[in-house]
Order: C-alpha cells, then sequence, then structure tokens
C-alpha cells in the first residue's frame, strides 16, 4: 500500500509526495541490492585467491633423498625385462640350457636371473636361480648365454620357487 498525498493546489504534473514506508521499503531494496553485490565481489575475491593458492607450486620439505641425474642415452640402449623374459639361454657351444623366466632383484639390490630348465613342452621344467651377471647378453638383446652351464649342472642347482603372498606377509 502507497500512502501519496495528491496536493489539489499544485500543478497536475508534480510528483507525489512519498511517506515513510515507501521510502523505507525502496532504501532497503536498495541496500539488500548493495548486500548482493557486495557477497558477489567477496566471493569471487575468494574463489580467485584459492584458485591462486592451489596452482602455485610447491617445493616438497626435503625428506633426506638425494636423487641422482641418470643419463637416459645410456638408459636407452639397455635391456627390457620383459623383452628378455622368455627367450632361450644358450651355453658356450651353442646348447640350448633353458629360458629365461624372471629376473629378480633383492632387498640388497642384487639381480638374480630365473632360468626354466628341463621338461618338455611345460611339463617337468624346474625353476633354478643364477646371478644374473653370470649371463651373457649379445648386443641386440637377443642371444643370451650362460658360458661354461650344462643343462645337466642347472638341474642339480637348487630348485627356485617364488614365496607365495601368504609367505611374504610373514616375513
Amino acid at each position: 500500500m502507497s500512502y501519496t498525498e495528491i496536493n489539489p493546489t499544485a500543478p497536475a504534473a508534480t510528483t507525489p509526495v512519498r511517506y515513510a514506508p515507501d521510502r523505507d521499503r525502496a532504501r532497503n531494496a536498495q541496500a539488500a541490492a548493495n548486500r548482493k553485490g557486495m557477497l558477489a565481489l567477496a566471493t569471487a575475491v575468494a574463489m580467485l585467491g584459492a584458485l591462486m593458492i592451489v596452482t602455485t607450486p610447491r617445493f616438497a620439505a626435503s625428506q633426506g633423498v638425494q636423487l641422482v641425474k641418470v643419463d637416459v642415452a645410456v638408459v636407452a640402449k639397455g635391456y627390457r625385462a620383459s623383452k628378455l623374459i622368455g627367450s632361450s639361454v644358450i651355453n658356450d657351444k651353442n646348447e640350448k640350457i633353458g629360458s629365461l623366466d624372471d629376473i629378480i632383484i633383492d632387498q640388497q639390490k642384487a639381480m638374480s636371473a630365473v632360468l626354466q630348465v628341463g621338461g618338455f613342452l611345460g611339463l617337468g621344467k624346474r625353476l633354478v636361480a643364477v646371478p644374473y651377471d653370470s649371463l651373457q647378453i649379445s648386443e641386440d638383446g637377443k642371444k643370451i648365454a650362460l658360458p661354461g652351464a650344462t643343462k645337466d649342472e642347472l638341474k642339480n642347482l637348487a630348485e627356485f620357487k617364488y614365496l607365495s603372498n601368504r609367505d611374504a606377509a610373514q616375513r
């Protein structure tokens, strides 16, 4: 409801005089609009600040680990274990004595080659472990030799067995 008074002696083009309830309503509407604008501005500034915090790179606190630069050209010339596994292993007489089944790195970082020896079509096979350093791998990685070894000598080595997950958990 609007309270206006029309002065009969005033010219007809005169704007009506507003009384207190209408003025307060107009002021309140303007104040609410100002509050909404300030709230939107404060929200935008807060979001921008949060974005800057998230995207600013941080340096990790040192945990005593020293990274060593690796010559990637040298590493690229190395052998990929995934390509070596399954390859035939021969001796210095060019006789096939087994195949490379796996490469294991122990807790002291020593590498061992697990060879599959004996058997036919997967039956009767045995796994034995030899030091990885005793293998001679050709430049292209297609020929793996174990000089001085024979099938019989490898069959006489202790059989290698992988630890089951339960055994590993008990260590």
